[in-house]
């Protein structure tokens, strides 16, 4: 019996630490970095060089660990809002005490800049910013409205670049795919606020709804939503994305039907289905990718 029960809280503590990570994420976040540097970033390389290059594989790690701490260190800072927005998901995490979140976040940190200094020292250079850019998102600049969603982004996006300069692939079509990617992603981050608002407002977030309402929110994703569509119709006339195009038509569709429930309906429950709706989108997008050559 007492064997059951000890199996049963290492289980708990599992679940609890996977969620905390967010370890469905971490593995998306895997391959998508395997696809785009398979489809994108490298040029004439095979996807058996590129998954023979232990370098991509570091870079990899380091971005798993590096996002699985930051994930710790915001769930550590932010966990009177979540208690608040996301209470039974909190109770979870908190099968792990604060002790052991800060050690793992620790453990985690020294693995990325062990592997980021096995690549080179400039892999660890750019590692160690990432970590100190994501400490003081946690500590401070989530709180500000803006320039508080658009770090948020760039961070969500930092592991891509990290692709993109080992294989030293600058390209205008690169930039414009990552700029395409950035405006959705800073959608969903609004988005999430509004889903939010309760905790936000509870604990004097600066967030754009608990700032400026709703209905300037609401028009501020309207405006980002308009970027999409000029970036997308951009990317489409200037480059050939071969089968991708059809990805981009889809994206036309999902932000007017996108756009009609954000006005129609106020909810926490219809700002959760569109979150939920962008993160299938940029999952979409991510697979989209093995278009290009198609």
């Amino acid at each position: 019996m007492s064997l059951t029960i000890l199996n049963k809280k290492s289980l708990f503590k599992i679940l609890s630490l996977f969620s905390v990570v967010r370890g469905y994420n971490i593995v998306f976040i895997i391959l998508a970095q395997l696809i785009s540097a398979t489809y994108i970033f490298s040029e004439n390389k095979t996807f058996y060089e590129i998954i023979s290059d232990y370098n991509v594989w570091l870079i990899i790690f380091c971005s798993a660990f590096s996002i699985s701490a930051g994930y710790i260190i915001n769930n550590i800072y932010d966990s009177k809002k979540d208690l608040i927005n996301r209470p039974l998901k909190t109770l979870l995490e908190n099968q792990i005490s604060g002790r052991t979140k800060f050690l793992t976040y620790v453990f985690f940190n020294s693995f990325t800049l062990i592997f980021a200094y096995l690549i080179s020292l400039k892999a660890f250079l750019f590692f160690l910013l990432y970590i100190i850019g994501i400490i003081l998102y946690s500590i401070r600049i989530s709180r500000y409205p803006f320039f508080g969603n658009i770090f948020s982004v760039l961070l969500s996006i930092t592991p891509f670049f990290a692709i993109i300069l080992y294989y030293k692939n600058y390209s205008l079509e690169i930039i414009s795919h990552s700029i395409f990617l950035f405006f959705i992603v800073l959608i969903r981050e609004v988005i999430k606020d509004l889903e939010n608002f309760v905790g936000d407002f509870t604990l004097k977030y600066n967030t754009i709804p608990v700032k400026y309402g709703e209905k300037i929110s609401k028009y501020y994703i309207n405006l980002l939503v308009v970027i999409v569509f000029v970036v997308s119709i951009h990317i489409i006339q200037s480059y050939d994305v071969y089968s991708m195009k059809y990805y981009h038509y889809f994206v036309y569709v999902f932000f007017t039907v996108f756009m009609f429930f954000l006005y129609k309906k106020n909810s926490k429950e219809t700002f959760q289905k569109l979150h939920n709706a962008l993160k299938l989108l940029i999952i979409l997008g991510i697979f989209s990718v093995m278009l290009l050559e198609i």
